[in-house]
């Protein structure tokens, strides 16, 4: 007797109308086992308009609405019947304004989130986890959904046990609204694991220009970052030592390259019990 086919992954896209939502759509679409459930946008004058259509992808009979929690409903309807671990997942794109409201009301509807939008606080993060975890309904917050940068974060990390002094640079696009990078943020983080301070004060410094020096960490690291049209996302972690430096950079050319990490992890997160930070939590 033959093995029933899975059904495919029920995906809302919010966001679906900007570059990255666009992007979701596109690999959803290509994949096998996941298909286009809702489409959330709040784009004026794109109430109701057929999502392949405005994309340029030939009707898809899935409507754009801007109607958010009335999407999570509808579908976290439609797939309640099918059990543990067959709920639908949020893709989301979208603002720092807006996300943590919106990961918080996914969970509430028990669709799983898969957050790429940065800008969440830390104490924001650790409320959703905690009831992500009273839920059992299980997500993804992923500063980068790119596997070379979590390669990158991994070598920074491991480099940080070697060096005293290090900066790291972000660069973006100029329609990015936070700063710095979430990833810039977790590259750090993962760099003061090992609980040391970093570039001690050798000369007392002075700023001509309020902020020339970056934003600085209690940990002593300094983050900086560029926003210029052309750019895509790029980050580099520079350290230096009497007579050598070793820098580390990661530079994204085109957003294809996130996704396969969002695809993996739309694929392994109706596992999960609880928000997890991180694609190296996925991988």
């Amino acid at each position: 007797m033959a093995t029933p086919t899975a059904s495919p992954i029920p995906v809302v896209v919010v966001g679906a109308l900007g570059r990255m939502g666009a992007e979701v759509v596109k690999a959803v679409l290509a994949s096998d086992d996941c298909r286009v459930a809702g489409a959330v946008d709040t784009t004026p004058g794109k109430e109701g308009v057929d999502l392949g259509s405005e994309l340029g992808l030939g009707a898809l009979d899935v409507a754009v609405t801007s109607d958010f929690e009335g999407c999570l409903c509808a579908v976290s309807q439609e797939v309640r019947q099918l059990g543990q671990g067959q709920g639908a997942v949020m893709v989301d794109f979208t603002h720092p304004s807006v996300v943590y409201e919106h990961t918080r009301a996914a969970i509430a509807y028990g669709v799983h989130p898969v957050i790429g939008t940065t800008g969440l606080s830390p104490e924001q993060l650790q409320d959703l986890q905690v009831f992500s975890e009273k839920a059992s309904v299980g997500g993804a917050v992923i500063p980068n959904f790119s596997v070379g940068m979590v390669l990158l974060q991994q070598a920074a990390a491991a480099a940080a046990r070697f060096y005293d002094h290090a900066e790291l640079t972000e660069l973006h696009h100029n329609r990015k609204a936070d700063a710095p990078s979430g990833t810039c943020i977790k590259t750090a983080e993962l760099m003061e694991e090992l609980g040391k301070s970093f570039n001690p004060e050798e000369v007392e410094e002075h700023e001509s220009l309020a902020g020339s020096r970056g934003g600085r960490r209690p940990s002593g690291l300094r983050l900086h970052s560029l926003r210029l049209p052309g750019l895509v996302a790029h980050q580099e972690v520079m350290f230096g030592a009497p007579g050598e430096t070793y820098t580390l950079r990661h530079d994204t050319m085109d957003r294809s390259a996130y996704m396969p990490g969002v695809l993996l992890t739309v694929r392994r997160v109706r596992q999960l019990n609880a928000l997890v930070y991180g694609l190296e939590r996925i991988l």
